[in-house]
């Protein structure tokens, strides 16, 4: 027991724990991971989602999720698709949890993120406005075609690479992206 200048008793209690090993390539390929792909990650999950907090959530447990099964991966090379995979079943999980419903304004980039384009005062309200209408109509959109067009136009990923993702052939892909953007024009054509 130690004793404080004013006499009163404070005691000390020193735990000792095993060293953590670390295996460095392991952190070094999810650090480098990371670096490359956690923004444009988080970018999915928000457009999905609406709502920063969770998408960062998603992001960051679907990286913890990584660190914890990477010995389980057949193929470590692609360790980016396995968390593509991995938000959007966070964002699925969130959106079938959801019971109220959210309102998302797309954005070019997240709050903070740095812009390279200053546009006048008068073409980014029209910009915001036209966003508005088209994420609230994508919100209005099944779930499924939601994901795709998200996938497709947002994300700029090629058929085969949705198609797996969602788990379903590339010609699925294609019909539901055809319908998803139908309804989209009918639903902003109400909106004029």
């Amino acid at each position: 027991m130690a004793s404080s200048g004013s006499g009163a008793g404070v005691v000390s209690h020193h735990v000792k724990t095993q060293p953590i090993s670390r295996d460095t390539s392991v952190d070094d390929a999810l650090t480098a991971l990371y670096h490359e792909h956690a923004l444009r990650l988080t970018r999915l999950a928000y457009v999905m989602l609406g709502d920063r907090g969770a998408a960062e959530d998603i992001v960051q447990e679907a990286f913890a999720g990584l660190h914890r099964n990477w010995g389980r991966l057949a193929d470590q090379s692609r360790a980016v698709f396995y968390l593509r995979s991995s938000v959007l079943n966070g964002c699925r999980d969130v959106l079938r949890r959801s019971t109220r419903s959210l309102t998302l304004t797309l954005v070019d980039e997240l709050p903070d993120a740095p812009r390279t384009v200053t546009p006048s005062a008068e073409s980014s309200v029209l910009s915001v406005e036209e966003r508005q209408a088209v994420v609230t109509a994508i919100r209005q959109l099944p779930a499924r075609q939601r994901e795709a067009l998200v996938l497709r136009f947002y994300l700029d990923e090629p058929e085969r690479e949705i198609a797996r993702l969602m788990g379903v052939r590339p010609g699925t892909v294609r019909s539901t992206t055809a319908r998803a953007l139908a309804a989209l024009g009918r639903l902003l054509e109400g909106e004029s």
